[in-house]
C-alpha cells in the first residue's frame, strides 16, 4: 500500500503512533535527567518537563488512537444501516 495514500486515510493512527513516540523518548530523557541528578531540586525540573510533556503526549496518542477507532465502528455501522435501507426499499418495490 502507498505510505502517503495511507498516512491521508489514517492520520489520526499515524499521529498516535507520533505522540506515543514523542511521549516515550521524553520521559525517556526525563529519566535520564532525573537519574544523573543528585539533588531533589536538580530532579525537579526533569520531572516537570519531562515526565508531565510524556504523560500528555501519551494521553493524546490514546485518545487520538481511540477517535480512530470509533470512526471506523462508526463506518461499520453505517454501512450495515445502507444495507438494511436498501433491503427494505427492494422488498417494498
Amino acid at each position: 500500500m502507498d505510505l502517503v495514500r495511507w498516512l491521508r486515510t489514517q492520520w489520526d493512527r499515524a499521529a498516535a503512533v507520533a505522540c506515543a513516540l514523542i511521549g516515550l523518548v521524553s520521559l525517556i530523557l526525563g529519566w535520564a535527567g532525573v537519574s544523573d541528578a543528585t539533588l531533589p531540586t536538580e530532579q525537579i525540573p526533569y520531572v516537570a518537563s519531562g515526565g508531565l510533556f510524556g504523560i500528555f503526549a501519551l494521553g493524546v496518542a490514546g485518545t487520538l488512537w481511540i477517535s480512530a477507532d470509533l470512526r471506523d465502528e462508526w463506518r461499520k455501522l453505517e454501512d450495515i444501516h445502507a444495507d438494511i435501507r436498501a433491503d427494505l426499499r427492494a422488498k417494498c418495490e
